[in-house]
């Protein structure tokens, strides 16, 4: 008796530690993810008082994206080589700071440059969280777990542009769009000082070597093709401009060439280039690619258009996303657990369908109400918008894993949300081309910046709705129905469909059941990095 209470008790405190780490490593995604979407409501404030250019602007947006997007595989190696607690407070430490030099930026190359800092450390901070979480849980637990961080990223959905909305509006003492970022400090402060103390280290038993010349070689391609989209306009269109974007293909070409090199080498490369003869994957990464491209392109014109060129406010402007936001949530929970097990491949090409409706709706509705629409009028468009997008975000990461083997599912699901991230850094540089370029000067200078900013969203519209029309189109080859990957069981390749190995029934049983669990957790993140996308 004298044993057991002791032993009930360091149950109960262990009990009550993991719950605390939960909630710790989910405020920092909570944070994460708020931290983006209040960015695009704030930004008329951050043009007006640090007297930015667009191309400032779309840098504050899309250097976060790049950024993010290029870290995010090393930063979940590095967690697994040197422990994911160490990696988690690294990243919500440096993330921290960098949201205290966004917060007191004194000038738009100041802001730019912060974000950049906080997209490369959240960058290390996000991929640890689930990581955490599935080395902290039970197997048997975390389909609660992960209800909770459903759970969080709806409601960081939904806040993110509230939040913002009101911190800009309110204009505490005076500080204008600064409290969005300053905001992070007490929770980014007591997130460090909790998480060393209720978070368990975590490393993977065999741990890959890191791959700093296939990040250079991504990043620097990446760089070189936004960047000249985004200066582009500003610039005139320089000549280097062109042949930097002709000399990315370069780099994408020598990324490629020593990726084989490095998997040759040592089996460790930064992008396992195998899993493009899987044609669902390869179809997949289309899809994510271009579906980037659109959500990147979509968001930050609705926000100029609603802000700056209809003069709204960012109270109503934010309020005015809530329809999209709910719409989004519902149907993301429905087509996972209720219409793609019954209709497969078709749910998803239906979101396709349903987001180009929504988007003709809205195309229609800002022409036909002019500088007059209301919040009212834009909500059926957005809802059916949100309906698509949800029947799309939610089971997309489990086709697109259906084919690949099992072994290399966690590097096929970073692959995933780092190409969706680089699609959106792409579709937030070409809103120059899109958005601004077919801006007539001289109805701006005319006072007429209403109808000049209402036409050249309807344009950009119109763009979004062809690339929507080519994901519809590419989702014919994903699989019919997604099916499990199992150990042993039998993967699409290019060359062949035939199975290989027999798996015994008892086999079968327990790797559908981790299969299950990956599946959840990859759902979860895909859920969460494409709202990171607002």
């Amino acid at each position: 008796m004298s044993g057991t209470a002791p032993a009930a008790a360091t149950a109960e405190q262990s009990d009550r530690r993991r719950w605390i780490a939960l909630a710790i490593v989910m405020t920092a995604a909570f944070m994460d993810l708020v931290d983006v979407t209040i960015v695009n409501i704030a930004i008329p404030s951050i043009e007006r008082t640090l007297d930015a250019s667009f191309g400032s602007i779309q840098w504050i947006t899309a250097g976060y994206a790049l950024a993010f997007a290029a870290g995010l595989i090393t930063g979940g190696r590095l967690g697994d080589i040197y422990g994911r607690k160490r990696l988690f407070l690294i990243g919500i430490g440096g993330f921290t700071v960098a949201s205290a030099l966004c917060g007191f930026a004194a000038s738009p190359e100041m802001l730019v440059a912060s974000r950049l800092i906080q997209g490369a450390t959240a960058a290390l901070m996000v991929p640890q969280v689930l990581a955490i979480v599935h080395a902290t849980f039970p197997a048997h637990e975390r389909g609660k777990v992960f209800g909770l961080f459903g759970a969080v990223v709806g409601l960081g959905a939904v806040s993110g542009p509230l939040v913002g909305a009101l911190l800009t509006e309110w204009n505490l003492f005076g500080l204008e769009w600064r409290p969005i970022f300053l905001i992070n400090l007490p929770v980014g402060i007591a997130g460090l000082i909790l998480g060393r103390k209720y978070i368990t280290e975590s490393r993977a038993p065999k741990a890959l070597r890191l791959d700093l010349v296939g990040v250079v070689l991504v990043t620097g391609a990446m760089l070189m093709l936004v960047y000249p989209l985004t200066r582009g306009r500003e610039l005139d269109w320089p000549v280097w401009g062109y042949v930097c974007m002709a000399g990315s293909l370069v780099v994408f070409g020598a990324l490629v060439a020593y990726e084989r090199y490095k998997a040759r080498k040592d089996g460790s490369p930064l992008i396992e280039l195998s899993l493009f003869s899987v044609k669902s994957f390869a179809a997949g990464i289309a899809v994510q690619l271009v579906f980037g491209v659109a959500l990147g392109v979509f968001f930050l014109v609705w926000t100029l258009y609603m802000q700056m060129g209809l003069g709204w406010g960012p109270l109503r402007a934010g309020l005015t996303g809530v329809p999209f936001s709910i719409a989004v949530s519902f149907a993301a929970g429905v087509s996972v657990q209720k219409l793609v097990p019954l209709f497969g491949r078709k749910v998803l090409q239906a979101g396709a369908l349903a987001m180009i409706a929504g988007l003709l709706l809205y195309i229609w509705a800002a022409g036909h109400y002019g500088t007059g629409i209301e919040p009212w009028q834009m909500a059926g468009p957005l809802a059916v918008m949100g309906v698509g997008m949800g029947l799309i975000v939610a089971p997309l990461t489990d086709a697109v894993l259906s084919g690949v083997p099992r072994e290399h599912a966690g590097s096929a699901s970073g692959l995933i949300t780092t190409v969706q991230q680089m699609g959106t850094a792409l579709g937030l540089a070409l809103v120059s081309v899109v958005f601004f370029g077919t801006m007539d000067e001289e109805r701006l200078a005319a006072s007429e910046v209403g109808p000049a900013f209402t036409d050249a969203f309807r344009n950009s519209l119109w763009y979004v709705v062809a690339v929507l029309a080519v994901i519809f189109l590419v989702m014919f080859a994903l699989p019919a129905r997604p099916r499990q990957h199992l150990e042993g069981a039998p993967t699409e390749t290019a060359d062949s469909g035939t199975s290989q190995v027999e798996v015994p029934v008892e086999k079968q049983k327990q790797a559908q059941e981790e299969v299950q669990e990956e599946r959840q957790e990859e759902v979860q993140a895909a859920a969460q990095e494409v709202t990171l996308a607002r």
